[in-house]
């Protein structure tokens, strides 16, 4: 599935108030392709709980400890993903397929994560590519602003449940 049939199915599943697939449209959509652009794969391996709730990983700077971050990791293959600290050992956790504009919004509206780290190259768990929330956040800002869409905020127009 291509960059744009994924968006399409977001703007499909969107509520249909009259406003969402606008902003889905005009500021989301082209937030989330832009990003989706300059990573190498359409799809990631993604792990979650058998309730379907993505695994965070939290991180600390190792100068500064005190200093975390939570991310999710995007893995080119399945193989990447089951072998990533063990998950493959956990009973309770899968490696699931996703489209990268599913994991970019996902990733968007989940906002205990800070970052998702989409690793590139299959075997190599050490050097990835990082989306940051905020970063997604601020461009879709931007966009809503530029498009004339509604002033509230992108985090405003998005339900709860739309993830």
């Amino acid at each position: 599935m291509d960059l744009d049939e994924q968006i399409q199915i977001l703007i499909d599943d969107a509520p249909q108030d009259g406003v969402m697939p606008r902003v889905m449209e005009r500021a989301i959509a082209p937030v989330l392709k832009s990003f989706a652009s300059g990573l190498q794969h359409l799809e990631y391996h993604v792990l979650q709980t058998l309730d379907r709730d993505w695994v965070l990983t939290t991180l600390s700077n190792r100068a500064q400890p005190e200093m975390e971050k939570k991310v999710i990791y995007a893995f080119a293959t399945l193989k990447d993903a089951a072998d990533f600290q063990g998950a493959s050992k956990h009973p309770q956790v899968i490696a699931t397929p996703v489209p990268v504009i599913h994991t970019l919004f996902q990733m968007f509206v989940l906002e205990q994560a800070d970052s998702t780290i989409f690793l590139e190259t299959p075997s190599n768990l050490t050097t990835g590519v990082e989306v940051r929330r905020t970063d997604l956040h601020n461009l879709v800002q931007k966009q809503l602003q530029q498009s004339g869409t509604p002033g509230k905020s992108a985090s405003e127009h998005l339900p709860p449940d739309i993830a």
